[in-house]
């Protein structure tokens, strides 16, 4: 089976969503983040193994602690999977932490910040206007 097929797309769907369901409403564990979101998820052709891409929104403490509370709820997750997705093979889950939602948020903060210095810039200098 080819990487990119369309079997393999749809399978790396399935398991992001399922993945989302129960790291959102299955894990009880006070470490996982309640902002805590699947990114991406990449199920292996042999659907032996798969890399999902966890992204939290919250600081340094806040991502340790939701990476050490998935790792020890890896058997839990991988057995709702199983229960959720039918597949041949339930995929060992490798959790790689993504930190792009973050890094989302930060710049667009940013941007508003430029955007109302800029504003309040223009308000100030420009008070008479063009004719």
């Amino acid at each position: 089976m080819r990487k990119n097929s369309i079997k393999n797309t749809r399978i790396n769907g399935e398991v992001q969503r399922a993945l989302a369901e129960i790291i959102r409403s299955g894990i009880k564990d006070p470490r996982i983040s309640p902002l805590t979101s699947v990114v991406a998820v990449e199920v292996a052709p042999d659907l032996k193994s798969c890399k999902a891409w966890i992204s939290v929104l919250g600081g340094d403490e806040a991502r340790q602690a939701t990476y050490q509370g998935l790792k020890s709820a890896e058997g839990y997750i991988r057995s709702q999977l199983a229960r959720s997705i039918n597949l041949r093979n339930t995929p060992t889950i490798t959790f790689v932490m993504d930190q792009s939602i973050e890094y989302g948020v930060n710049m667009s903060r940013r941007i508003d910040e430029v955007i109302s210095a800029d504003e309040e810039a223009g308000a100030g200098g420009n008070a008479g206007g063009n004719t």
